[in-house]
């Protein structure tokens, strides 16, 4: 689903520490200078922005991982496999690699002439654990009564990570939302009675009831709602660049939705609303439809 433009805008005021500019050195401060001499200084021409001829990135090229780059001068468009990449205004990107993403994909920037730059990334697989458990698979709901409610939720998610912000977050290290111990890690299959189940597509913290949470890194709410019949209380942030949060099974939602939240800012609370079996915050990240592991953006709790 193409992603659509909504006209809400980050208050960024003050996140850079900016300070009050500082004092012309070119003014006089010598009382002795004659008029002539304190004539401002003849204006230098900045120096032409420096032209890059080659892609450049770095991050986690593993399943489940992440790049941040920067595309050739006079780029105008850029993809990863067949994913159209959102370009900043100064060829800054970000990409990112599914859960199952194929050993390799080109990364490509076609230039204003016509031309391209291609780079085949090298992404490294990574074995997934499984869990055995000596129980019948669950239904996964598909009756006509189930699908009725669960329908306008699942709409509801759709056009939530379909949004469009200028939320920049994608440039930070993503924090931890809270720590506690991992009670489910990204990507682990369960395997019931041979019957294979779905992949957990996110990371599982559990550090108590009721726990207060933050945001990973800035961005703008693109939904907050309570009473889903999986999710429970869920927030979804959009970080910007394709790439957004979801936080389920909340017991307390403290944002609404448009607002534009800071990194570390408290946005709810740790619950067991939805279908869950304990309290536990589930934090997924994804990328367009790439599932991607939390652990690789915020790294060890330690």
């Amino acid at each position: 689903m193409a992603r659509s433009k909504v006209p809400i805008a980050l208050a960024l005021v003050g996140l850079f520490g900016c300070s009050a500019s500082d004092p012309d050195p070119r003014r006089a401060s010598d009382p002795a200078r004659t008029p002539s001499a304190q004539q401002a200084a003849p204006e230098v021409a900045p120096s032409p922005r420096e032209e890059r001829a080659a892609l450049s990135y770095s991050g986690e090229l593993t399943q489940g991982g992440f790049i941040r780059g920067q595309v050739p001068s006079g780029a105008v468009r850029a993809v990863l496999g067949d994913e159209a990449l959102e370009l900043a205004e100064d060829g800054a990107f970000f990409a990112a690699f599914d859960r199952d993403s194929p050993a390799s994909l080109v990364l490509s920037a076609t230039l204003a002439d016509g031309s391209r730059v291609n780079e085949t990334l090298t992404v490294t697989e990574r074995t997934w654990p499984v869990q055995n458990i000596n129980a019948a698979k669950r239904p996964a709901g598909s009756s006509e009564a189930w699908w009725k409610r669960r329908e306008p939720e699942y709409n509801a998610i759709v056009a939530a990570r379909a949004k469009v912000t200028d939320a920049q977050g994608w440039k930070q290290d993503f924090i931890w939302p809270v720590k506690g111990r991992i009670s489910g890690p990204f990507g682990v299959q369960r395997v019931y009675r041979g019957e294979p189940g779905s992949y957990h597509s996110g990371v599982d913290i559990a550090p108590g009831n009721g726990v207060p949470f933050v945001a990973p890194a800035d961005g703008v709410v693109v939904l907050a709602r309570t009473g889903f019949s999986l999710e429970g209380g869920l927030i979804i942030v959009d970080h910007g660049g394709g790439l957004n949060s979801a936080f389920l099974h909340c017991s307390k939602i403290a944002v609404e939705e448009g607002e534009a939240v800071s990194q570390g800012q408290y946005i709810g609370n740790v619950g067991s609303t939805g279908r869950s079996t304990g309290p536990h915050l589930h934090w997924g990240l994804k990328w367009n439809e790439a599932r991607l592991d939390p652990l690789l953006f915020a790294g060890s709790m330690e």
